[in-house]
């Protein structure tokens, strides 16, 4: 019997309890460089095991398989298997494996709808609850990407994730869940996602972050109408002080679009149009340049109770009052202003927002939010809980300690002498 057949057996045997289990984990790890040296033999040794019993070893050997340059009808047969694979796994052998993956198989296939849900299904076996992130959560927001189907990437999106092994999982998570609520104009939800990455901890600048904080700029400016220039108190020295510089052409997007003027946020437009196409955020970018007329309208609606069609048109600088009366419209139909036109006269009349804050949607909205705080500082305070339990804390709180002796300092006199 040769050293792989030799394997197959003891995948066999080591399939069943949890201590076999570890130790076939290290069999396979060590046996890896052998695996991806005799890859043309696995596809036969693979009929020998069970995907749904000896699935930890059955994982590896498809690995293996899969990491050779392989034609386009070998990836086609290969991402039955897998998909085969995925449904019939046992979550608690696969998990001891996270870092195995097969995206760039689907991919070769040029057909990534394909993957989408055979790896929707590895994202929910892989997660122990749905408060933590698999290395498979950002790989899967790609390829929805990739495939164009957003509202599967969305399926993952509503989950909060509270537990985060590598960090540029969660980078990835964010920017890629940023791209796909920007595909179904959530853009609130964006804006979010693109905070995180932003914001989040970062010893030094990554790309990640400069594309997420060009991203996170564009969708401020089409949702907010602005963009507002100073980090969070909690953002990474590293992100505050290098975003900025790493952002220009957006930056003064940014300020052209504040001073309301069409004719300067055009010309930072045609200054920067280079970099934006490079940047692959030319689509946002025009999208900035016609929300310019919509929040110039609201603020008409700060000023003014009525105005014509005409003087609309012309303190927004469009062509005509038939131009602004079509943006005036699709504002109302999109609940963006509240306002009323009088056809024979051409006026419009602004009004006020009526929603009254008292119907039963609303009640379950705002129950629903509280309820989500609730949850968040639980999660909040066990975290705090365990942090000051933590030896490693405590041990450097110690160290920390021992810097400043009470004995430095002069004692608190008791009488004061007036």
């Amino acid at each position: 019997m040769d050293t792989l057949e030799a394997l197959v057996t003891q995948i066999q045997g080591l399939s069943n309890g949890e201590a076999d289990l570890t130790d076939l984990h290290n069999l396979l790890k060590q046996s890896e460089d052998q695996l991806h040296s005799h890859t043309p033999r696995l596809p036969s040794l693979l009929l020998q095991l069970d995907p749904a019993k000896h699935s930890l070893g059955y994982l590896y050997f498809l690995e293996a398989c899969t990491s050779a340059p392989v034609s386009k009808e070998q990836a086609n047969d290969l991402s039955l298997i897998i998909v085969r694979f995925i449904n019939s796994c046992i979550a608690e052998q696969i998990r001891l494996a996270p870092d195995k993956r097969f995206k760039d198989q689907v991919l070769m296939l040029e057909a990534p709808m394909r993957g989408v849900a055979p790896m929707l299904a590895s994202v929910r076996k892989l997660q122990t609850s749905s408060e933590c992130l698999t290395p498979l959560h950002p790989e899967f927001l790609l390829l929805c990407l990739l495939a164009k189907n957003y509202k599967a990437g969305l399926s993952i999106l509503k989950d909060d994730i509270f537990e985060v092994d590598q960090p540029r999982d969660f980078f990835l998570y964010c920017y890629y869940g940023g791209m796909i609520c920007i595909g179904q104009k959530r853009f609130s939800k964006a804006i979010e996602l693109l905070h995180n990455v932003v914001t989040a901890p970062m010893s030094t600048m990554n790309a990640i972050a400069v594309e997420a904080y060009k991203k996170y700029i564009l969708v401020s400016l089409i949702h907010q109408g602005q963009f507002s220039t100073p980090f969070p108190k909690y953002t990474s020295t590293a992100a505050s002080r290098n975003l900025k510089s790493f952002s220009q052409p957006y930056m003064d997007l940014a300020i052209a679009y504040g001073s309301g003027k069409r004719s300067e946020l055009e010309a930072c437009f045609e200054a920067n149009k280079e970099n934006f196409e490079a940047d692959s955020n030319l689509g946002l970018v025009k999208q900035v340049l016609s929300c310019m007329y919509k929040r110039n309208i609201q603020r008409l609606t700060q000023t003014y109770l009525t105005l014509s069609l005409q003087d609309i048109a012309n303190a927004v600088q469009l062509n005509s009052a038939k131009e602004a009366e079509m943006h005036v419209l699709q504002m109302i139909q999109d609940g963006e202003i509240f306002a009323t036109i009088n056809q024979k006269d051409g006026m419009v009349r602004f009004q006020e927002d009526p929603e009254q804050y008292k119907t039963c949607d609303m009640i379950e909205h705002i129950d629903s939010a509280i309820q989500r705080i609730m949850t968040l500082s639980k999660k909040l305070t066990a975290m705090d809980e365990n942090i000051s339990c933590d030896p490693l804390y405590l041990a450097k709180v110690g160290r920390e300690r021992q810097r400043y002796d009470f004995d430095d300092f002069d004692s608190v006199p008791q009488r004061f002498n007036i």
